[in-house]
């Protein structure tokens, strides 16, 4: 058998990857030593899990690889305020929780990966691609539901081929509800969510004396800000804190809350009428002023995180005492779920002082504001915090849909045995949040006849991620290559134990309408993972340390 001269090279290399031959390390400088951040094995042990994984199978492509495993808020404090410099992160594990106004698939497509967000907003990984940046821009634009497909299909395959992140589960997390306690049948299931989302907290009712809604979460709650979305757990405090105009129902799709009518006048204008008699929680009246200046509040540049739900806007009017108009740049077919389902209302008369104090200060902006107690209209109000240890809510009878329970509390509880205790004994009456082994909780559930066991697919994910601004990461090739040694079977069924499935997009593969199912593979090889480097250039020293390409 003969081989042309470029595939005898090609072979050369991949042996020299496999057998650690030497190659002059003049043809290449040594990678340095990288680190992947991820959770404590106490606070998610599947994250941790599978994050050692991949180091593991990292260091066999001759890598150096330090995994950095610290709490979640730290890990979100190094990864989203250190993007630059000498200190920046280089990869970590990521999640992204499912979430209502997730269900479009607008917010992953746009936010994620469009470059306006490469300095402070979601894109933290740094992907940039005018290519892909006009395919987010027009699928906003785009109302024609089967055209729009088409562009989110190819928007799929570009990040598939790039390798910016590399998914690898949408899991499908047990849940716990004691139903000693708790009517059942009042659990709402959302799409794309599970049981614990809004319709469950404001729904469940008690069937007896204890009345209180008693839950828990793994990470320190960083902040409740209506401006800031910190995490997981501080996010389902403030969708129960602070309304917003519309709500995605169970059924996935946004539904009037706040707003008692939502009219489009064409395919810019649109006209939201308030309800009447809503009040703040310091009694205060809700106004359209009020709605208004929640717009214009991030309009000011001063809540980046919140900046791309309201790009789209030009103009804001007050019509009259209830209504307002407002006016796109250009039609969004996203809108009403993007924004008026993610937007929380704020009190005009307290966060108009903070805005206006940050904007004379140029280390900080509105997602440094933290209330003594926030104020907020939602279905249950704010009592007490320290975010070290909880958060108690207790229900706001003077909403217009008051909770059936009397209040919401959440524990801190960063051991997972610790939590598996107390929904055994009843100190919790809800567990939501389980990044433990699966089976315990079905195992729990099978032989205590109090405990009701759930369990959905999210439409979240987990993945991990690259930061672009650097070597090697910057070079696709070493990211496609690093995408082969994630073994997403050994994960979902060794350390999911069964619960969830493969993610191989920002959309699930439930969602059949907007989840693309012909995009590039990365199976799980180590060979492969050898190949690919070799193909780019990639070779080893004499110490088995890989080298970058020469020149």
């Amino acid at each position: 058998m003969q081989f042309a001269p470029r595939k005898l090279l090609l072979l050369l290399l991949i042996a020299m990857l496999s057998l650690g031959v030497m190659v002059s390390a003049q043809d290449g400088e040594v990678i340095p030593t990288i680190t992947v951040h991820s959770v404590t094995q106490a606070e998610r042990p599947v994250e941790f899990e599978a994050t050692r994984l991949l180091v593991e199978n990292m260091r066999q492509l001759g890598l150096d690889v330090e995994h950095r495993a610290i709490p979640w808020a730290q890990v979100i404090d190094e990864v989203w305020f250190t993007r630059e410099g000498e200190e920046a992160w280089q990869m970590t594990a990521w999640r992204m929780v499912g979430r209502p106004e997730r269900s479009d698939p607008d917010e992953f497509a746009y936010n994620l990966f469009h470059s306006s967000g490469t300095e402070a907003g979601f894109n933290f990984p740094g992907y940039v691609n005018p290519e892909y940046d006009a395919l987010a821009e027009a699928q906003r634009t785009e109302l024609d539901p089967e055209a729009r497909r088409d562009i989110i299909f190819e928007a799929q395959r570009i990040i598939a081929e790039d390798v910016p992140n590399i998914y690898y589960v949408h899991p499908s997390t047990p849940q716990l509800v004691r139903n000693d306690v708790w009517d059942v049948s009042t659990v709402v299931e959302q799409s794309g969510i599970g049981i614990h989302n809004f319709w469950t907290w404001t729904q469940l009712t008690p069937i007896g004396d204890q009345a209180d809604i008693i839950t828990s979460t793994t990470s320190f709650l960083e902040a409740f800000n209506p401006l800031y979305i910190a995490g997981d757990a501080p996010s389902r405090v403030t969708e129960l804190v602070w309304d917003r105009l519309m709500r995605i129902g169970p059924d996935g799709l946004p539904q009037l809350w706040a707003a008692e009518s939502v009219e489009w006048e064409d395919n810019i204008n649109v006209v939201i009428t308030l309800r009447e008699g809503m009040t703040w929680h310091d009694g205060t009246p809700v106004t359209v002023e009020d709605a208004v200046y929640s717009f214009e509040a991030i309009l000011s540049d001063e809540a980046p995180m919140y900046t791309p739900f309201v790009s789209g806007v030009d103009t804001i009017e007050v019509i009259d005492e209830l209504s307002m108009r407002i006016t796109l740049f250009e039609p969004s077919a996203a809108f009403e779920t993007s924004t008026l389902a993610k937007l929380n209302l704020i009190p005009k008369h307290i966060w108009e002082p903070y805005i206006n104090e940050v904007m004379t200060q140029d280390e900080v902006n509105a997602e440094d504001i933290q209330e003594e107690i926030p104020i907020g209209s939602g279905p249950y109000r704010m009592v007490a915090y320290d975010v070290n240890e909880f958060v108690i809510l207790e229900r706001f009878d003077d909403h217009f849909a008051p909770p059936a329970a009397e209040r919401w509390i959440m524990n801190v509880l960063p051991n997972q045995e610790a939590t598996l205790g107390q929904i055994q004994t009843g100190e919790m009456n809800f567990l939501w949040e389980w990044a433990g082994d699966s089976e315990i909780l079905a195992l729990i559930a099978e032989s205590d006849p109090n405990l009701e066991l759930f369990a959905s697919p999210s439409m979240g994910f987990q993945y991990f991620a690259f930061n672009l601004r650097m070597e090697p990461f910057s070079d696709p090739a070493f990211r496609r290559a690093i995408a082969h040694l994630v073994p997403r079977e050994t994960i979902i069924n060794n350390i999911y134990k069964g619960f969830g499935i493969e993610a191989t997009s920002y959309v699930a593969t439930p969602f059949e309408f907007w989840h693309n199912p012909a995009l590039p593979e990365y199976e799980f090889s180590i060979e492969r993972a050898q190949e690919v480097l070799a193909e780019a250039g990639y070779t080893l020293n004499a110490d088995g340390r890989l080298l970058y390409p020469a020149n």
